[in-house]
């Protein structure tokens, strides 16, 4: 195998290594372990999929960890990019120069499938058969020499998560004992074979693929041709786009004479496959005979998939997380939010009276601190995912809840993003990578924010207070009321938008029970930081560049003191001249209503009516585009308040008896239901559409939520008012 050795990088140049394999595999422990966790984090090039680089220690090699997939016959956009980057279709990458394969020496047999994708592509690779103390404990002995034989590439043992077998794998990388495999051994039929060798020989003649792949991708482009579905078929049809016309018409004639032959030939290359895996692993692996072949892993999954048992289990555990999101980040947020307070009051304090202070005070420190509040339930909820997904419940709470998301044409993995919507939509959006159809996952973003969010809760408390007085079983009944249709309106939502906008076959539900073992807490800490780094730097920045654009909207154009309306100026000239704090209240209550978004607001009065609302529930309702629980600050402000939450008995008081210029009262019980379901249904969360365009890479998907949420949002509450007031209820 010497002959295929990689030579050494010059001193000029850093050596590539794509590290790919099955999911839960342990190819990022070993990625992990090779690096010494000195890798970064980013995304690829025009896609959401993560993107992890690593140095290899103690050597210049880059080590690129692939996200996990089981074939190249790509169905997710993970799957897609690693695909892409093996083959050098992904721009701005180019080819591996070597590949390292982390294969589960426990399923040997399904990971082999992958690894036998890979290496009849020709590409130099070394394969390393992680997990062997699982194979051991399962009565499995494989003969790694063996193995390397029948592959044509080095095989080495390991066991990753103890460190077993990864310096011999190290030493392995820096000398560059990568071997340049004999490509595809296994064989179909003369016919289809004939057909595959003139497709590999208009692939070699056009300069579209090397030498030593084209007979891997002369079947790979042939199974998407033929058998790949919709992602399969558009990826082979942008192929023939990118190649010579002639070379184009030579595959599409040669596919179609192998489609007449095989006309499945989809399964033909699976079976085929999978019969020389099996020759390999009889060869190469002896199975001892035991009374019983069950794990301890079979034995813990008799209990949590359980059908009566392993719902509770369930629960309890989406409690838990649901708890930690909502609960144990709110002395963290609060610290945050205290931190930010008074640095905007000292800005305040020391600074003179100006347009600086308060963009520093409001702008620059409101808007850091909007995105900072939410850092804490961010790191917590890609904690407890980890620790999920480490432990493998993560794919038995996703095969627990498939078939109640199917009803509503989710994936089962739907069910924690949206569960973890309740405390914020931005985790619960983020925590949407997890699901490998793209269509769910973006059925899931776009539905995310209208499960009922912490943010919402200040405004119905304040709101229920005002208009439903001490009633606390009718207060407690609505607010019930306002999250069972919150939900219901998202799984209706769900299965419209699987229905139409992201209409397509249903997506096969195949999910790999992994072993349980005890969460590792070092790599699930670094992997949190990380994901959660990511939204400081790339959500955060337009969370703070809108912040700022709002603050300038509700800050210009200035008015002198003698330009206040006469209902201000009678309010000022009856508060006590030494009572600074009510005059400046007043004064900024009239600032607000002249500026460029009280004027929007009096602006769409005439639109907001039919629903209930006047010009100052109009300036409540613009600002909380920022973020919902804006509302309540926003009121004290217009009301002259001044500074208030949601517990504040005098804005209840002020809402409660503010009047139409004709003497009805603004916030009836009608009126108040209508906002609250405007705020339940409505996209008011600057920070939660940059998030979405961050997650989707680009800005049609915000726009799509953002537009449909709107009009959403104003239809049921102009229904609402409408109907209600016609039939006489809450007036």
């Amino acid at each position: 195998m010497s002959a295929g050795t990689l030579p050494a990088p010059s001193t000029r140049e850093r050596r590539r290594i794509a590290v790919a394999g099955n999911p839960n595999s342990g190819k990022t422990t070993v990625f992990n372990a090779l690096t010494g966790l000195r890798h970064k984090v980013g995304n690829y090039a025009g896609v959401t999929v993560e993107k992890r680089e690593g140095v290899l220690a103690g050597h210049e090699s880059l080590l690129l960890d692939l996200p996990g997939t089981y074939s190249l016959s790509a169905r997710s956009p993970d799957e897609e990019v690693a695909r892409d980057v093996l083959l050098g279709r992904l721009p701005g990458e180019g080819r591996p120069d070597a590949v390292l394969i982390v294969v589960d020496g426990s399923n040997l047999e399904r990971n082999l499938y992958f690894a036998a994708q890979v290496l009849d592509f020709g590409v130099p690779a070394v394969v390393c058969c992680n997990m062997m103390d699982v194979a051991r404990r399962r009565g499995l002995t494989i003969d790694c020499d063996k193995l390397s034989e029948e592959l044509g590439v080095p095989v080495i043992a390991a066991v990753a998560n103890r460190r077993e077998g990864i310096e011999a794998l190290r030493t392995a990388l820096r000398e560059g004992r990568f071997v340049r495999p004999p490509g595809r051994v296994w064989r179909l039929n003369d016919t289809v074979e004939a057909a595959l060798g003139r497709i590999a020989e208009a692939m070699s003649g056009c300069g579209a693929i090397p030498e030593h792949a084209v007979r891997g991708a002369a079947v790979l482009w042939t199974v998407d041709y033929l058998s790949g579905g919709q992602t399969g078929r558009s990826s082979a049809e942008r192929f023939l786009g990118r190649i010579p016309a002639d070379a184009a018409a030579v595959l599409r004639r040669e596919a179609d004479a192998i489609a007449a032959a095989t006309p499945e030939m989809g399964a033909a290359v699976v079976e085929a496959r999978y019969a020389w895996i099996a020759d390999v692993i009889k060869r190469c692996v002896q199975a001892e005979r035991t009374a019983s072949s069950d794990t301890l892993s079979d034995q813990i999954d008799r209990i949590v998939t359980h059908k009566l048992i392993g719902p509770i289990i369930f629960a309890a555990v989406m409690m838990l997380l649901f708890l930690s999101i909502f609960s144990w980040a709110e002395p963290l947020m609060g610290l945050i939010e205290a931190g930010q307070i008074w640095l905007a009051e000292q800005v305040w304090l020391r600074m003179p009276e100006g347009a600086l202070r308060s963009l520093l005070a409001k702008g620059v420190i409101g808007g850091v601190g909007s995105v900072l509040v939410f850092f804490p339930q961010i790191c917590i909820l890609f904690l407890a995912l980890g620790i999920l997904e480490d432990s493998g419940y993560m794919a038995r709470a996703a095969f627990l809840m498939d078939k109640l998301m199917s009803r509503v044409g989710l994936h089962g993995k739907s069910f924690i993003p949206l569960l973890s919507s309740y405390a914020c939509a931005i985790p619960g959006i983020m925590a949407t990578r997890t699901i490998q159809d793209r269509r769910d996952r973006l059925a899931t973003i776009l539905v995310a924010p209208l499960m009922s969010c912490s943010a919402r809760l200040p405004v119905y408390v304040i709101v229920i207070a005002a208009v439903f007085g001490e009633h606390t079983w009718l207060k407690a009944g609505v607010l019930f009321g306002l999250y069972i249709v919150g939900t219901l309106v998202a799984l209706g939502m769900a299965l419209l938008f699987k229905k139409t906008l992201l209409a397509g076959p249903p997506s096969t539900f195949i999910m790999e029970l992994p072993p349980y073992h005890l969460p590792r807490l070092w790599p699930i800490l670094r992997g949190m930081w990380d994901r959660s780094k990511l939204f400081l730097t790339r959500a955060g920045t337009t969370i703070f560049a809108v912040c700022v654009v709002v603050w300038a909207l509700s800050y210009y154009p200035r008015i002198a003191p003698d330009q206040l309306g006469p209902e201000a100026a009678a309010r000022l000239a009856a508060v006590d001249p030494a009572d600074a704090d009510a005059r400046s209240q007043i004064i900024e209550s009239e600032q607000l209503r002249h500026s460029y978004i009280g004027s929007l607001g009096r602006a769409i009065e005439p639109v907001i009516r039919p629903m209930g609302f006047d010009w100052r529930l109009g300036i409540g309702i613009l600002s909380s585009f920022l973020a919902r629980e804006v509302f309540v600050g926003t009121m004290g402000i217009t009301f002259s308040v001044g500074e208030v939450d949601e517990s504040s008995v005098e804005l209840r008081e002020r809402l409660a008896t503010a009047t139409w210029p004709d003497g009805r009262l603004v916030l009836t019980p009608l009126s108040g239901v209508s906002l609250m379901v405007f705020y339940m249904l409505a996209c008011q969360c600057v920070s939660t559409l940059a998030v979405t365009r961050r997650e989707t890479g680009g800005w049609r998907w915000p726009a799509v939520m953002f537009g449909y949420m709107t009009v959403l949002a104003c239809g049921a509450s102009l229904l609402i008012y409408q109907v209600g007031g016609r039939l006489g209820w809450g007036v």
